[in-house]
């Protein structure tokens, strides 16, 4: 069981193994296993592909993710344009590292069953994003 990252953009994930290790630390807190998670890096137009062949959308996204989850375990590819974090870490005025961070947790939250269509629901899975970022920092301190 296994997470693997991928980049079809100049884009390479730094820290491969504390990532790893958060998400799987995340997975293990909500009371699921881990499985296979593939993230794939990729561009705004990769991505706009991706959202008009599989789900008929016709717009840019930073995150689309794919469950494949059975039962308890987390199986999923999860596509990040690393345009869209990009321009977001600008708009929310955050760092790329932590609007990253966010979006890579918010793709296992989806697997394990959370969902942000409605405000209620964004609501908590904005809390759970924060509370995972907390998560990673404690884990990992910055020097």
């Amino acid at each position: 069981m296994a997470t693997s990252f991928t980049s079809q953009t100049t884009f390479n994930l730094k820290n491969k193994m504390k990532v790893k290790t958060w998400i799987k630390s995340v997975i293990e807190k909500e009371n699921f296993k881990q499985g296979e998670i593939s993230y794939i890096f990729c561009s705004d137009e990769k991505i706009l592909e991706i959202n008009k062949q599989y789900l008929n959308h016709d717009f840019y996204t930073d995150i689309i993710t794919f469950d494949y989850t059975e039962n308890n375990k987390i199986n999923g590819d999860i596509f990040i344009s690393i345009d869209r974090v990009k321009d977001n870490s600008e708009k929310f005025e955050c760092s790329f590292e932590e609007e990253l961070l966010r979006v890579i947790i918010h793709g296992v939250l989806h697997l394990m069953g959370y969902k942000d269509h409605e405000e209620k629901e964004e609501k908590l899975m904005r809390q759970k994003e924060n509370e995972a970022i907390c998560l990673y920092r404690k884990m990992f301190p910055q020097n």
